[in-house]
């Protein structure tokens, strides 16, 4: 390819180490004490005693040999070597000189896609304030950022429970379905998350034996205090028997851990006595569960 004005000189460029003559034709050229092969013979400037050598005519290369047309005898000097390196090739860059400006932004397009990585694998991100290319510890990484619901809980009750009327009663819950970090104890009723943050609580109990417009209501308690939800049910009009199931919900900020703030759920109903909430393993009919909100 021709060029207007002068050719792109691109190519590695070096001067090899020097050679002292020895009455022989044949030598051995070295960069930095390893042994160096040009691209070819006219890749070489070589000047000896004073005098500029014509490639091919003067000497030939073979590996990294160079070889005189005539030996040289002990009081001949080669001044230099010069390496010109490929004009059409930058060949290969020396350690740490590319900088982050000269990497096209399709670099890594194309690359083999990964599918998994290990906590040991690094990973390229890119830091905003300091303008620059990072690169980051898988683990790491993951410690940074998202986040998991926990602590999350579900439990039932498997036996019924007597529920005395014009009393709020303590529902009790025996089977733990699922209780990630221990927080739920079965023994007193209670969720103790132990970490500050905002948690989705729910509950539901299906209740037996309520009827002439007689009240339920289900309550979510904080600390022993009503404060984060209640549901009411007025039964109907009616002497017959109902089992309505009530269900109730709520997001309620967790801020203190010291003490640690706990959860309970409880039933009142008007009725009077001989009403049961109802315990079963499979269906169940009385469950209390909740988790920690991501991002809240």
């Amino acid at each position: 390819m021709s060029y207007i004005g002068r050719t792109p000189q691109i190519g590695a460029y070096h001067k090899l180490d020097s050679i002292t003559c020895d009455g022989s034709t044949a030598y051995t050229m070295q960069l930095d004490s390893a042994n160096f092969v040009p691209e070819s013979v006219n890749h070489l400037i070589v000047s000896v005693n004073g005098v500029i050598q014509a490639p091919t005519d003067s000497f030939t290369v073979s590996s990294s040999t160079i070889t005189f047309a005539s030996s040289l005898s002990s009081s001949d000097t080669i001044d230099f070597i010069m390496a010109l390196g490929n004009v059409l090739d930058i060949g290969v860059p020396s350690d740490a000189t590319i900088s982050a400006s000269k990497l096209a932004t399709t670099s890594i397009t194309g690359q083999t896609a990964e599918t998994s990585a290990n906590d040991s694998d690094s990973l390229l991100i890119y830091d905003d304030s300091a303008t620059a290319l990072r690169k980051m510890t898988r683990a790491n990484f993951l410690t940074g950022v998202g986040g998991s619901n926990t602590p999350a809980f579900m439990v039932r009750k498997t036996p019924n429970q007597s529920v005395s009327g014009a009393t709020s009663t303590l529902v009790t819950f025996n089977s733990e379905i699922v209780d990630s970090d221990g927080r739920f104890d079965t023994s007193t009723s209670r969720f103790t998350p132990t970490e500050t943050g905002y948690y989705y609580l729910f509950a539901q109990v299906n209740i037996q034996a309520i009827h002439d417009q007689a009240t339920t209501e289900l309550d979510i308690k904080k600390n022993g205090s009503f404060i984060a939800s209640r549901f009411k049910h007025i039964a109907l009009n009616s002497s017959s028997d109902r089992e309505p199931s009530i269900f109730t919900s709520c997001i309620i900020d967790v801020d203190d851990t010291a003490p640690d703030d706990y959860f309970e759920v409880f039933i009142y109903t008007d009725f009077g006595s001989g009403t049961t909430i109802t315990g079963s393993s499979n269906p169940i009919y009385t469950s209390f569960g909740g988790f920690k909100l991501i991002g809240v």
